[in-house]
């Protein structure tokens, strides 16, 4: 097997678990890789390894950024697929992160380029953050839903978040999964639902979500204190924003309405995002046609 990954330096101790997210897709308001960046920056964690992006991604899709540097030299910046690990000072425990973009061609080469190694780290368990757009109001907690491969781990998981269910298109977090099924390794994925009409990012609220359950899953000694400060101020500019738009206003009203009633009547099942796109489009619609 070729090989994608570029290590400059080893892991002092085997590390167990790896915690991962995706750019792009499965990233919706930056919430799951701003929970990562808050991990990497406040441990910190150091960068050891990259891979290669030049089997993974249609550059015609994934555009290449370029710049020029501080000398006036022109340089490009590829789509980064970059592993960290963190280790406490007695060298008794550690994690692995990896943060990347989501790759558009050869999944399942992708999932071993990043697993394969990861084995011979010592990683047991991969632990997966995403986030996703969904019909959800932003005035009720942060809805966070997750699956795992394991009965046990599932059970745990379960106790924390709401279970997923869903079925259709995915993404390249269910590639990941099948790659660990086959190696044996114990995965469990978490997603925060964002909002679908707040289009501000990062969206801090869902990454402080996140991380709050990574927090408590993998009982962290790292604060979460800055990460909740910004969640508030994120907060306030959210509501501020909505209070100034009278249509957004009456459809979060409408939101929180099927909100409530669906976590009363079934526990939790959200109505389907499809049916209440076409319910704000119908609404949009009436508002332009009364001259609202």
């Amino acid at each position: 097997m070729p090989h994608y990954m570029t290590v400059t330096e080893e892991p002092p101790i085997p590390i167990t678990h790896l915690i991962t997210a995706f750019k792009g897709w499965p990233d919706a308001g930056e919430g799951a890789s701003g929970a990562i960046r808050y991990f990497l920056r406040k441990l910190p964690a150091r960068r050891f390894a990259e891979m290669d992006p030049e089997e993974f991604y249609d550059f015609t899709q994934v555009r290449p950024q370029t710049s020029i540097n501080s000398a006036g030299d022109r340089v490009i910046r590829w789509p980064a697929n970059e592993l960290f690990y963190w280790v406490s000072q007695d060298r008794s425990s550690g994690l692995m992160f990896f943060m990347g973009l989501e790759p558009g061609l050869r999944w399942k080469t992708y999932c071993r380029a990043l697993l394969e190694p990861a084995q011979r780290w010592g990683v047991e368990t991969v632990l997966h953050l995403g986030s996703l757009l969904d019909a959800v109001p932003h005035t009720r907690g942060v809805r966070v839903s997750g699956s795992a491969n394991r009965p046990e781990l599932r059970q745990s998981l379960e106790e924390r978040v709401v279970a997923s269910n869903y079925q259709g298109p995915t993404g390249i977090t269910s590639a990941v999964m099948e790659a660990c099924n086959d190696r044996g390794l114990q995965f469990a994925t978490i997603w925060g639902h964002t909002p679908h009409y707040l289009h501000a990012a990062p969206n801090y609220r869902v990454s402080y979500a996140l991380a709050s359950n990574l927090y408590r899953i993998l009982d962290m000694n790292v604060s979460l204190d800055e990460l909740g400060s910004a969640a508030d101020t994120f907060d306030r500019e959210v509501e501020k924003a909505v209070g100034d738009d009278s249509q957004i206003r009456s459809y979060v009203h409408k939101l929180e309405q099927r909100y409530d009633e669906a976590h009363v009547v079934s526990g939790g099942d959200m109505p389907r995002p499809e049916e209440l796109v076409q319910d704000l489009e119908e609404f949009l619609k009436r508002q332009r046609g009364s001259g609202a």
